[in-house]
């Protein structure tokens, strides 16, 4: 079995996180993609503070996909620069991991 990870971009507006979400699905590069928000993100961009309201995607994936869920959001996002970090999954249930690891190998 491969590993878990998490990817978590954002977006700026709803339904650019929702159709990430169903395009990373549908693509069987996520089994589970969960949008979240709005949040409220400060940050840096350019030399000046920014404040934005956002949308969060968390991507549920494994190790082996993540260089085309990092293609596809780029492809799909708007962002000049987004978010895109992967986290480990150090431990889940052993059902969950395995239905994880079954929806996002190519079919």
């Amino acid at each position: 079995m491969t590993q878990a990870i998490q990817v978590v971009t954002t977006t700026a507006e709803k339904a650019d996180a929702q159709r990430i979400a169903a395009a990373l699905v549908e693509r069987r590069l996520a089994a589970c993609v969960q949008v979240d928000g709005p949040i409220e993100s400060c940050y840096r961009w350019q030399g000046s503070i920014e404040r934005a309201t956002e949308w969060r995607c968390v991507v549920k994936t494994t190790d082996d996909r993540y260089s085309d869920v990092e293609s596809a959001i780029r492809e799909l996002h708007s962002y000049d620069e987004p978010e895109i970090l992967a986290v480990p999954v150090v431990a889940g249930s052993p059902g969950y991991l395995r239905w994880l690891d079954e929806e996002t190998r190519p079919a």
